[in-house]
């Protein structure tokens, strides 16, 4: 399994539970996660993307449809595209998430 297909994997299983700050800990202390598509901030840190996970949780999980290990576009159980982008730190916690929607 790719990195990002256990992100994915991860992200989905946050979904499932509602438990956010674990997902959270895949995230670099100062990692940033960006979106285009929608009106929302880019978001600094990790205590900054653990708050935005909890204060509005996607309710959606997601299948990749292409995976390359760092990007890939992926479909919403609803039935939306997009895409990500992940730049991994050196410990292999995510350092950067860019993610798309069409």
């Amino acid at each position: 399994m790719s990195r990002l297909a256990e992100h994915v994997a991860a992200f989905n299983a946050a979904v499932r539970s509602g438990d956010w700050d674990t997902f959270a800990g895949r995230f670099a202390v100062d990692a940033s996660m960006r979106f285009t598509g929608i009106p929302v901030c880019p978001f600094e840190g990790r205590t900054a993307i653990a708050a935005a996970y909890r204060e509005s949780p996607p309710a959606e999980t997601m299948t990749l449809l292409e995976d390359d290990g760092d990007s890939g576009r992926f479909r919403w159980s609803g039935g939306g595209t997009g895409s990500m982008d992940v730049r991994w730190a050196p410990d292999g916690a995510v350092q950067v998430l860019m993610v798309s929607f069409d």
